[in-house]
């Protein structure tokens, strides 16, 4: 069994990359790469589950691939490619597809909420995307998996799969179980226009976000314009539980601030909200300025992006062919 440490994790292209991401995921995997060995996909197959412009999918790979880089990932430490680059995950994918189970993905709840209310319309791609999200983490036997909790049902399936695997083909402790590894500090980050949902690329009104690229003006109106509450700041956390966007807001400043939320409180407590939000616009242009500046520079240069996912792509290759050979080996092929 492969006792080494591995993280994979991968985002996807589709947008603007913004402070949820920032908070939920890129800080992390910039912490976990000074511990073990990561590997970095910007997973754009993942992404044409749903219809992408061509034109917008392409520019976003880069603009992904640009915030890697600027909120710190090195490709020196970390591999760092695109999905795509590398057929392993959809030759490895169609394995999977074959050793998954029809009831395990009907229990997939992302698919419910993403597909709608007509999920015959829904692509074939969208239904069995957690096999390819199972690919992703089982061609190079990672061991672990950053996840938030949205995405725990799916390395569950991850695990369920490689279990099955391994039995299926007498080979145990072939593949890895992942672990999942869920920051223990990290509070989901809620829209700015609706404390009760989720901070997304998707929402329709750019003020329920602070994208990586906003400036500083742009911060600042989007905090100002952001709901909080007409009451004064409470002393206690229960009295917020009715107050989701002040809690929210709260929230952000204590994940930025790197104080506990109950320090916060009793921080802010009897203020108005106009200065928490004062505070907190403070500390998001201080955290994110700099970031948005080095994607817009590294924007500017698209050769040396194509460059970092190519030379990623050779490093990734290398572990996934030789993964592969051993998979091809064990299920017969030639």
């Amino acid at each position: 069994m492969n006792k080494k440490k591995l993280v994979f994790s991968g985002v996807q292209p589709t947008g603007n990359l913004h402070l949820g991401n920032y908070l939920g995921a890129l800080k992390n995997f910039v912490s976990l790469q000074k511990e073990m060995e990561c590997i970095y996909c910007v997973v754009d197959l993942h992404a044409i589950t749903v219809f992408q412009d061509p034109n917008h999918l392409h520019n976003n790979v880069l603009e992904t691939t640009a915030s890697f880089l600027a909120t710190g990932l090195d490709p020196n430490k970390s591999i760092i490619f695109n999905q795509s680059s590398v057929s392993g995950h959809t030759e490895l994918a169609w394995i999977l597809n074959c050793v998954s189970r029809i009831g395990w993905l009907n229990r997939m709840t992302q698919f419910k909420d993403k597909a709608g209310s007509d999920k015959e319309k829904a692509s074939v791609g969208l239904y069995i995307y957690p096999n390819l999200m199972a690919a992703d983490i089982l061609l190079y036997k990672a061991t672990h998996v950053p996840v938030g909790a949205d995405q725990k049902q799916h390395l569950e399936l991850s695990r369920d799969i490689a279990q099955k695997f391994n039995k299926d083909f007498n080979c145990k402790d072939f593949f890895p179980l992942p672990e999942p590894l869920i920051p223990k500090n990290i509070s989901r980050v809620m829209s700015l226009r609706d404390g009760t949902k989720k901070m997304s690329k998707s929402e329709e009104s750019d003020y329920s976000r602070i994208n990586l690229k906003d400036n500083a003006d742009e911060i600042n109106k989007k905090i100002k314009k952001a709901k909080s509450d007409s009451d004064s700041i409470p002393e206690e956390k229960q009295l917020l539980e009715n107050k989701p966007e002040a809690l929210n807001l709260l929230t952000i400043y204590s994940e930025l601030t790197n104080s506990s939320l109950d320090n916060v409180i009793s921080e802010m407590a009897g203020k108005e909200y106009s200065f928490l939000k004062t505070k907190l616009t403070e500390v998001i242009i201080n955290e994110l300025s700099p970031v948005g500046k080095e994607i817009q520079k590294l924007l500017k240069d698209k050769s040396y992006l194509k460059n970092i996912l190519k030379k990623g792509t050779e490093k990734a290759n290398i572990i996934a062919e030789e993964n592969l050979k051993n998979i091809r080996e064990k299920i017969g092929l030639i």
